[in-house]
């Protein structure tokens, strides 16, 4: 009986071991499961790195058909004619690329309007050496030709007003003295000695040749002119607060008054801060872009101390339309508003997930893009049935193809799979209006001016400076979307504006936007 026992006892004893033993192998199973999905997740992130670090930076695909290949649209005979495919057992294509070749000379390095200087050489001896007649011209030849530089020059500018007064009614004691002065026009600064040519000078070089002010002072004590960096921000400051400013509001009015506006934001620094943060702390710049099929385009930048939702909501207090816009959080119900997200953004998650799948998620894309480069041309109407006919079906068997896949985790294509389903909506927004863009990659070309520039200037040292380059900046992108030369645009607004009653007459300021006519016909590149 006590041998039964026992065997009992050893029985039960083993049974717990195995309990034990085959919990702590399911623990360690889930440990390797996880070590497995964690050291998989590290491997993408070191591949994607590695490439970022040491491959190519471009995200085009190469969906451009040459000439001569088949239509996209081939059932529609408003795109193409029929094929006739009767005696072909393959499919072929060929086509045929014709390229203008054009015999470049040196002269056409030159623009139509640059003046010529005719440097003559002569034989220094016109004597015939054989019998000492004087000889004569039979014809010459431009053996070459060459640019020739001539660096500007400092004018002191002296304004003089004359006072002129009449002898005669000066002579009788009856009459009032008759004086009269000749009036000097208003200075763009009063009591500064920067004319309007330098000071659209100094704008254009900061905000079209990205030159920090600090070393434009070297460049303006060579022409001349002795001044600091100091000086320099003063006298854009003035200038922007002054006579720029009210064209700035009056380009934002025409801009809330559409109905569809692309928006992104980069970040800046500003060094003086009214919310007490450190100058280290990141201040942001703002883009809002007008799109073309709505008039001429205007590009607005606004500087914030903040990426928060407060800005967004502010500046948008009068729109009411469409925003397209990357899939950042505050960008969402908003009153009165809508929003289409960008493809080239959800092109480039899946394009990270640098995997079979990855792949498949970026040819659902490229072909998106692929039809668009077709639709480039049509008419907002013609393009929106289009997409609904061409498009429309991709995208619904892309986003079922997200929805049914297995993208499980932290790795690469379970975020890409999570960014694509979270903004279903708002990506199929561009195939309900033919005007939406299918990305918004014209706000973040937009915003590329302000990133060049901070890697050259760096930061605004107060939350004046950071406005003025905003308004500025504003100008210049939308003088030169609007095909326009900015310095010159610079010169007349600067002459002109301080002499004119803009303040009681602001109506006076619509000659003056980038896209009038009176700004066209005067400022043209």
């Amino acid at each position: 009986m006590s041998n039964k026992n026992s065997t009992e006892k050893l029985i039960t004893l083993l049974e717990n071991q195995i309990a034990i033993m085959k919990q702590q192998n399911e623990e360690l199973s889930k440990k390797l499961d996880q070590s497995l999905a964690q050291n998989k997740y590290l491997s993408e992130q070191i591949h994607h790195l590695t490439k970022t670090l040491y491959g190519s930076k471009s995200e085009k695909s190469k969906y451009q058909a040459p000439d001569g290949q088949c239509s996209l649209f081939e059932d529609d005979p408003s795109f193409s004619d029929s094929e006739h495919t009767d005696e072909q057992s393959t499919e072929s294509v060929s086509y045929t690329v014709i390229r203008k070749i054009k015999n470049k000379k040196r002269n056409d390095s030159f623009k139509e309007d640059v003046e010529i200087e005719e440097v003559h050489h002569h034989p220094s001896d016109l004597q015939c050496d054989c019998c000492q007649s004087n000889m004569h011209e039979i014809g010459s030849t431009i053996v070459r030709e060459e640019a020739k530089f001539i660096p500007a020059k400092m004018v002191r500018v002296q304004h003089i007003e004359h006072a002129y007064e009449c002898k005669r009614c000066k002579k009788d004691s009856t009459q009032n003295a008759q004086i009269k002065r000749g009036k000097a026009p208003m200075a763009v600064i009063p009591r500064s000695i920067a004319g309007p040519t330098v000071l659209a000078k100094l704008i254009y070089d900061k905000f079209i040749q990205y030159l920090p002010l600090y070393r434009q002072v070297k460049e303006w004590e060579r022409s001349g002119l002795l001044t600091n960096d100091k000086n320099l921000s003063n006298w854009v400051i003035r200038v922007a607060e002054e006579w720029l400013l009210p064209i700035y509001d009056r380009m934002k009015e025409v801009l809330l008054s559409k109905s569809i506006l692309h928006i992104d934001e980069t970040y800046a620094q500003i060094l003086n801060r009214s919310d007490g943060k450190p100058g280290q702390s990141n201040a942001y710049n703002w883009v809002f872009k007008t799109v073309p099929s709505q008039g001429p385009v205007i590009v607005l930048f606004q500087s914030a101390l903040s990426r928060g939702r407060t800005v967004l909501e502010e500046f948008t207090t009068n729109f009411r339309g469409t925003v397209i816009c990357d899939g950042y959080s505050a960008y969402g119900k908003l009153p009165n508003i809508t929003f289409a997200n960008c493809w080239a953004h959800v092109r480039r998650y899946w394009l990270k997930a640098d995997s079979k799948n990855g792949r498949i998620g970026v040819g659902y894309c490229d072909q998106l893009y692929k039809l668009e480069s077709q639709f480039k041309k049509c008419s907002s109407s013609k393009r929106r049935k289009l997409r609904n006919k061409y498009s429309k079906p991709i995208v619904e068997k892309f986003l079922k193809w997200v929805e049914e896949s297995p993208f499980y985790g932290k790795n690469a294509l379970a975020k890409a799979a999570e960014y694509t389903l979270n903004r279903v909506q708002e990506l199929k927004a561009f195939l309900q209006d033919g005007r939406i863009e299918i990305d918004n990659n014209p706000a973040e070309n937009a915003i590329r001016p302000t990133v060049i520039g901070r890697k050259n200037w760096l930061f605004s040292v107060s939350e004046a400076g950071a406005k003025a380059n905003a308004v500025c900046l504003s100008l210049a992108e939308t003088a030169k979307a609007n095909g326009i030369d900015f310095y010159q645009y610079l010169v007349k607004v600067l002459t002109d504006l301080p002499n004119l009653p803009i303040h009681n007459q602001p109506e006076i300021l619509h000659n003056y936007m980038p896209w009038s006519k009176a700004i066209q016909s005067t400022c043209v590149k």
